[in-house]
């Protein structure tokens, strides 16, 4: 993605919001410089004089590579007011305005590409950190883990069967053809299970706080954090995100049917 030592930006969709001092916050249409894009999943970028990790599936590349930082934030603030049908988007985007077409097939790629890398990240939680964590006995009780991890299993069970369904009505061949809200209709009540999570996270946060003024444990997590091949944040960090994806999916929606026919 970067090379030649080329600056590469990229826009937020959506906020991303932080507690981990690793990681960037950033707001939706905010400009941000790539900086290290060689992990799929996290990239390294900087916001003015602030640097850290964000979520890939958060941003998106701008085309137009070519405008000095203050032109392209100017512009992204500007494309905020354009028409439904995205006329604005030749700002971001170059010469030649993308059909409707295009943009509601390039809204279901993503969803399907961060649908999969989110379930990655749940099964590298799980494999990674829970099913460590029941071998150590000496150092965790299931009280403990139930508070850490909260029903995240149930939730990396449950999205599993999610993509399933996704993957069933995605046209690989045309993607805006695809037909992927009935997913989401059959599943509503199934969501509900995010808010036990939701709700269970603060304790979570409070219970890691104290753990990790103990060396062992901060020792321990790195460790599980290494074998798994997770990038350099913090576990805390990476239980935020079914919080941050819970939040987000009102928001590809709402994108999705910017860009869908009402015949479709």
């Amino acid at each position: 993605l970067i090379s030649d030592g080329s600056v590469v930006y990229a826009e937020g969709l959506w906020d991303h919001v932080t507690m981990d001092i690793q990681e960037l916050g950033f707001k939706a249409g905010d400009a941000i410089e790539v900086i290290d894009a060689t992990n799929k999943e996290w990239w390294w970028g900087r916001i003015i004089d602030s640097e850290g990790w964000f979520p890939a599936s958060f941003v998106r590349l701008l085309v137009n590579q070519d405008e000095p930082m203050e032109q392209l934030s100017t512009h992204l603030e500007e494309s905020q007011y354009g028409d439904e049908d995205g006329a604005d988007l030749n700002l971001l985007l170059g010469p030649g305005l993308p059909c409707k077409e295009e943009m509601r097939a390039n809204v279901i790629n993503e969803i399907m590409i961060t649908e999969r890398d989110y379930i990655k990240h749940l099964n590298d939680i799980c494999e990674g950190y829970i099913k460590q964590c029941r071998k150590r006995t000496d150092m965790f009780t299931e009280e403990q883990i139930r508070t850490i991890y909260g029903n995240i299993e149930e939730i990396y069970r449950f999205q599993r069967k999610f993509l399933k369904g996704l993957e069933k009505e995605f046209n690989k061949e045309q993607p805006h053809l695809s037909e992927i809200g009935c997913c989401f209709l059959e599943h509503q009540t199934d969501f509900q299970i995010y808010s036990e999570y939701c709700n269970n996270h603060p304790n979570a946060c409070i219970l890691l706080s104290k753990l990790m003024k103990v060396n062992k444990y901060v020792y321990f997590f790195e460790a599980c954090r290494l074998l798994q091949k997770m990038i350099d944040i913090s576990l805390d960090g990476f239980l935020l995100t079914p919080v941050q994806k819970i939040c987000k999916y009102p928001l590809q929606l709402a994108e999705l049917l910017k860009y869908t026919n009402p015949q479709h």
